[in-house]
């Protein structure tokens, strides 16, 4: 790139994190003090807190998952016994402040749309807080602009390719399906589903060459890399909808499904995608919270640092 452009670029690229309003790094995720702080044109990754709660179908409480989890990270230890190291040193994490998010649920997923396309114009990895599901369709949208071959991994306890659900397009049991909308996904790989409904069947057998569902009934049975192979060599978006697992694991969900994965069973599958892929972003969705139940917040909260993780160290293993 001649240096004109590269000054360009640059200067773009700190424009962009001007535009944003980010919390003090204690205040955010992992709770940070200084030994482990840094600015936020210096961080590799944002975290987008996005509390969007329209759609709900059953337990409500998504609009306080972002902040609970925040919360809740503050007690995750930065230490990883499995990369020997503390990533976030590696990483450079900073947290938005956040946002009144939009009362319509069409401009609520354009006002996402805007804060992931401001973080990736930065150069940065953007790390959504949902909220609920419904966050995905407007997360999704900058990546596709950029990435003509974009492949998903998706964990649920639902397939979400319904093309509405109470009249709402953009409802969070139509969250994959407002994704597939666009041709550049090109693969979604889905992981631990136990919940389809069958108007979404012809949709899914119509579709076989891009979508690749994982059921949880099968999981004893599974072979990861037979999972992951579809992601090989791929730039990769990754959402996690924490009723994917189980519902005696993760209760604090809108709609809780016996039957799911448990924490060694995701972690496997997001470690191997990492090795043979480019994870370039991601969300966790669906946090409810209970009161006084903190073991949920706690487990989404270590999920997304889970997460940032194997996405940014995970080739060197």
């Amino acid at each position: 790139m001649p240096v004109l452009a590269n000054f360009v670029h640059a200067r773009n690229k700190k424009r962009m994190m001007t535009d944003l309003s980010f919390r003090k790094s204690q205040d955010g995720f992992l709770g940070l003090e200084d030994e482990y702080a840094v600015p936020p044109e210096r961080a590799k990754a944002v975290v987008i807190p996005f509390g969007l709660e329209a759609t709900v179908s059953y337990g409500g409480g998504t609009a306080a998952g972002p902040e609970a989890m925040i919360a809740a990270s503050h007690e995750v230890e930065l230490f990883d016994e499995e990369f020997w190291c503390e990533p976030v040193r590696d990483i450079g994490i900073a947290t938005l402040a956040p946002v009144t998010v939009a009362d319509r649920l069409t401009d609520a997923v354009d006002q996402l749309e805007g804060l992931v396309e401001a973080v990736l114009a930065a150069d940065k990895f953007p790390l959504t807080f949902g909220g609920e599901h419904s966050i995905t369709p407007g997360a999704i949208r900058p990546f596709v602009r950029r990435y003509p071959d974009l492949a998903i991994l998706h964990f649920d306890a639902h397939a979400d390719l319904r093309d509405g659900y109470n009249g709402e397009t953009y409802s969070h049991a139509a969250a994959l399906r407002r994704v597939l909308d666009h041709p550049e996904v090109t693969t979604l790989v889905s992981v631990g589903i136990r919940n389809i409904s069958a108007g979404e069947i012809p949709y899914l057998e119509a579709s076989r060459d891009r979508i690749h569902i994982h059921w949880a009934k099968d999981k004893a049975a599974w072979a990861v890399a037979d999972i992951v192979a579809p992601l090989k060599d791929r730039d990769v978006y990754l959402t996690f909808d924490l009723d994917g697992f189980d519902s005696s694991l993760m209760p604090a969900t809108g709609t809780p499904e016996p039957g799911g994965l448990f924490w060694d069973d995701a972690i496997t599958v997001i470690r191997e995608a990492a090795k043979i892929s480019n994870i370039l972003g991601a969300d966790v969705n669906e946090l409810a919270p209970i009161k006084a139940l903190h073991g949920p917040n706690f487990l989404a909260a270590k999920l997304a640092y889970k997460i940032l993780t194997h996405a940014f160290l995970g080739k060197m293993r």
